[in-house]
């Protein structure tokens, strides 16, 4: 972020970004090249989805265990975690732009390593080699654009990597359904992410190194010659002034503290600015993970296949809706962050999350209730060898119905005459499967076939257009401004490894709740989780839109308090505004 003068808000900041990039389009060639770090965040994000599908059929162990599955999706956050808990000493010691350059050739090295892996335990390590490379960007990214952003556009160009997170995931789906008909499926779908992290490579080595780290590091004339070609020239010395007063501060705080990692740490802790930094985004980096997105993200076409759409292919294409619904939430955001406010944005984001999860228990519980009946008949055309044993036990099987069968870890065989008809409950194997398909049925194994699946879909779209452009990308907007620039790498790192570890439990969690709450009760428990998220923001997080670093810094030194608690002037009106 670089400092300015005050700035009109009569117009969002998504027009003056539009205006300020066409005149100097050198803005935009930053923004999105440092950007494509979030589209290799967004592609790892939803390509797994579909890839596993896929590779559950490849690798039968697979299939038959969940914690595998869980552990394949979950690896590459578990290197996340590590990528931008070493990212935050690397932003600080070697500059914004190295740092995105070593995230591009970690990333590289991971997709390979997943497309030609042998084993599941291979794609396990490259799953984790490829979330070191994300956890890198994924804090990196926003930090550049922002410090290289004239202020008063700031909010919509750092929308411009959560723009790219979107695309990225929408990008994912396309090449999962480009190679559902193609040798080797999943192994071009992981294989193919290496190439965006090529290509950002190479931009990226053109580019300069923000501004802000260069004076840090007494590089002032690199410093102002970035500065010329973001501002007009009579805003140049006015900029480089501020950036000096800026500087100057916090490098007369180093005194309390060392300069090695552990002395920055105890640094941060130890102020009181970043610690009420901290405060905000850790709470708003962690609940952007508990209101449960990247269930949907990672396991987005297995939720379809929930619903009750057996079909791998239109899985993936409903679910293609989905992530091209979050594209469309995050335009939105870009459009209205800065005009609106983040606190406002991620609050209203936030009450529609709890409104769309709760309902879309219902729909889950009202499916599961409902789902087909099993019937003897149908079970016994198939032999009984290829019975579901469990069902074949059982003291009352006349009580059994499709939901009932797959919790046994069975499958269940539609009948010929209609899906929703009572059907078979049979043992799960490929002979077994392939028998019930021949015989013109559909095979369901994930979810029951159901009448308002459609609705669960439906929802799943509302709940990504109240999500992407609130709790999507305002977060990383907070973490890229929030923080002093002393602290800056490592707040942010604390901060993305926060909402990695986040990441971590509910995405290894996720398939282990839905067989033990069911898939209603997994989502009313994300509910739960994000109204506790929103009480936590509504009480610890600012509002920080076109502010200043010295502003933000203020704000947090003076101590924030919501509206409705702040104290009251001689005239009854809240000093603190929300």
């Amino acid at each position: 972020m670089v400092e300015g003068g005050a700035h009109s808000s009569s117009k969002t900041e998504f027009t003056e970004c539009w205006r300020t990039t066409w005149k100097t389009p050198y803005i935009m060639r930053l923004a999105l090249s440092a950007g494509i770090g979030g589209l290799l965040f967004g592609y790892d994000t939803g390509v797994i989805s579909g890839a596993l599908l896929y590779i559950r059929e490849d690798f039968r162990e697979v299939d038959r265990k969940t914690w595998l599955q869980e552990t394949i999706v979950s690896m590459a956050v578990a290197g996340a975690i590590i990528g931008a808990a070493f990212g935050g000493w690397m932003n600080d010691a070697l500059g914004r732009k190295k740092s995105i350059l070593i995230a591009d050739v970690v990333f590289f090295v991971g997709a390979i390593v997943m497309a030609v892996a042998p084993a599941p335990w291979v794609i396990i390590i490259g799953r984790i080699i490829v979330g070191v490379g994300v956890g890198m960007a994924s804090m990196t990214a926003p930090l550049y654009i922002s410090e290289a952003s004239p202020h008063r556009i700031r909010g919509a160009l750092v929308s411009t990597n959560g723009m790219l997170i979107t695309g990225g995931q929408f990008l994912s789906y396309l090449i999962n359904l480009a190679f559902t008909k193609a040798p080797g499926t999943w192994r071009w779908m992981l294989g193919v992410a290496g190439l965006p992290a090529v290509v950002q490579f190479i931009l990226m080595l053109s580019l300069p190194e923000s501004p802000r780290w260069l004076y840090r590091e007494n590089k002032v004339d690199e410093a102002r010659a970035i500065l010329a070609k973001i501002y007009p020239a009579e805003e140049v010395d006015d900029e480089l002034k501020a950036l000096h007063e800026s500087v100057e501060f916090e490098k007369a705080e180093e005194g309390t503290a060392g300069n090695g990692v552990f002395g920055k740490l105890k640094g941060a802790l130890s102020n009181t600015v970043v610690r009420r930094g901290l405060y905000a985004g850790i709470t708003v980096q962690v609940a952007q993970q508990f209101v449960g997105i990247n269930t949907v993200m990672y396991y987005s076409p297995t939720i379809v296949q929930f619903a009750g759409f057996a079909s791998n292919q239109t899985a993936m294409a409903l679910s293609l809706i989905t992530s091209g619904l979050n594209v469309v939430g995050t335009l939105i955001s870009m459009c209205f962050v800065d005009r609106y406010g983040r606190r406002r944005l991620m609050i209203i984001s936030m009450f529609g999350i709890i409104t769309c999860l709760v309902v879309l228990a219902g729909v889950f519980y009202y499916a599961a209730a409902n789902s087909p009946k099993i019937s003897n008949l149908e079970s016994a055309r198939f032999g009984n060898n290829s019975t579901c044993p469990a069902y074949g036990s059982a003291s009352n099987p006349a009580s059994w119905n499709c939901m009932t069968c797959l919790k046994q870890d069975c499958a269940f065989c539609s009948s010929k005459v209609k899906h929703l008809a009572p059907g078979a409950c049979l043992a799960v194997n490929d002979n077994i499967r392939d028998s019930c398909r021949e015989d013109r049925r559909t095979w369901y194994s994930k979810g029951c076939p159901s009448k308002i699946g459609i609705f669960a879909v439906i929802l799943l779209g509302l709940y990504i257009i109240m999500y992407a452009p609130g709790m999507g990308t305002v977060p990383w907007i907070v973490n890229s401004e929030i923080y002093p620039l002393r602290y800056r790498g490592i707040g942010g790192g604390i901060a993305a490894v926060s909402n990695w570890t986040a990441n971590l439990i509910v995405s290894e969690t996720y398939l282990t709740l839905t067989k033990a709450l069911g898939s209603a009760g997994t989502f009313l428990l994300f509910a739960g989780f994000s109204l506790i998220g929103l009480i936590f923001i509504y009480f610890l997080v600012p509002e920080t839109k076109g502010m200043q670093f010295e502003e933000v810094e203020k704000l947090l030194q003076k101590g924030f308090k919501p509206k409705l608690f702040a104290p009251k002037d001689t005239k009854g009106k809240a000093k603190v505004d929300e």
